[in-house]
């Protein structure tokens, strides 16, 4: 399975494919969210996401203010979550601008619509479409995009497994280009996180849907986790993308900044390398510790012609010359006899024994 997202191509064997989630993160401004994508290409991420919603298509502002107080990461900003919505939701002019801006310097631009007139705009400039974890039982808005006949990137937080095969049900009726991505969607950047990411369900969703390209949709604080869900097959990576943590907003605390996002692409694609194909062989750099490194018969004494060999006059020594004995070969001379004048601290070669085939 390959899935192309603009000119990069994603498979199970392919390099990892990183996603910078400016998100809210611009605060307002199309100049930061220009300066974001750049230092997020710098960074080397390969697309740049952003998301798309109007506010009041996204959250009720009776329903939250009813809750009575804010929870969980929301608890910590100082507005309103309607307000906090509206002043994160972009306008609509942005998406080309943002686009151009993402196709000038070269890198891929991606969003995350959330509602039906948001997927019809993005439409127009994206590759590959986002749906983040909250959406995963609208089944009418997945429905909706994945008629787009467009990749798409499915975040499952906060979701049973009964969930996650409804969507999937849903896409695959219309769509097979599906990156399916575990996540958590606590955004407190606790480091008691960790115990809930449960990178294994990876391992599920493999068995699941053997044929689909895994990703992880990621707020723990570093790349820990990037590394582990790589190794667990995940080839797409998602994580928020600021300048500075200590900004304002409701996404700087989790985000990655330029230091710790280029620190993640580097020791991720170390391990891309160090994975390698699975088949064990002698590899080409240890060539030359083969020789000197494994153990071929030395002779303990000298040995005249026609002598016969004794196991107390060999031992395996290193290093192994070309055509000599090596110890797991023992059995097959003792017994014989030697052809060649022999010295002590000799190799012993095959070419030295009579009626032995080496």
């Amino acid at each position: 399975m390959e899935i192309k997202i603009g000119n990069k191509t994603i498979s199970k064997s392919s390099k990892p494919y990183f996603i910078a989630d400016i998100a809210a993160n611009h605060d307002g401004d199309i100049n930061r969210a220009y300066h974001l994508i750049e230092l997020a290409k710098e960074a080397g991420a390969d697309a740049a996401k952003f998301q798309n919603f109007k506010a009041e298509t996204i959250v009720s502002k009776n329903g939250f203010e009813r809750i009575g107080k804010q929870i969980s990461h929301q608890s910590k900003w100082k507005k309103s979550v309607f307000e906090t919505y509206k002043d994160a939701s972009l306008p609509d002019m942005w998406s080309q601008k943002l686009k151009e801006k993402c196709d000038n310097i070269g890198i891929e631009y991606m969003t995350t619509p959330y509602d039906f007139a948001s997927v019809d705009l993005a439409d127009q400039y994206v590759n590959a479409f986002k749906i983040g974890s909250g959406d995963i039982t609208w089944t009418e808005m997945l429905e909706y995009i994945a008629k787009k006949g467009k990749p798409v990137l499915l975040a499952t937080g906060a979701s049973e497994l009964e969930d996650v095969k409804r969507a999937m049900q849903v896409l695959q009726n219309y769509n097979n280009q599906i990156i399916l991505m575990q996540c958590n969607t606590n955004y407190t950047a606790s480091s008691s996180n960790f115990l809930y990411i449960n990178l294994n369900v990876l391992g599920t969703y493999q068995k699941q849907y053997p044929n689909c390209i895994l990703g992880l949709s990621d707020h723990t604080f570093g790349y820990a986790t990037v590394l582990g869900a790589f190794a667990l097959g995940a080839r797409v990576f998602e994580k928020h993308f600021t300048d500075d943590n200590n900004r304002v907003g409701p996404d700087h605390k989790f985000s990655m900044n330029p230091s710790t996002w280029k620190q993640m692409v580097k020791a991720c694609n170390e391990l891309y390398q160090a994975m390698g194909d699975g088949i064990k062989k002698v590899e080409k750099n240890e060539l030359d510790t083969v020789s000197i490194q494994r153990r071929s018969f030395y002779l303990q004494k000298d040995l005249n012609r026609g002598d016969i060999i004794k196991e107390e006059d060999i031992f395996p020594l290193r290093p192994v010359k070309e055509g000599s004995v090596l110890p797991y070969e023992k059995n097959k001379i003792l017994g014989r006899r030697i052809v060649n004048d022999k010295k002590k601290d000799e190799s012993l070669l095959w070419e030295d024994i009579d009626n032995v085939e080496g």
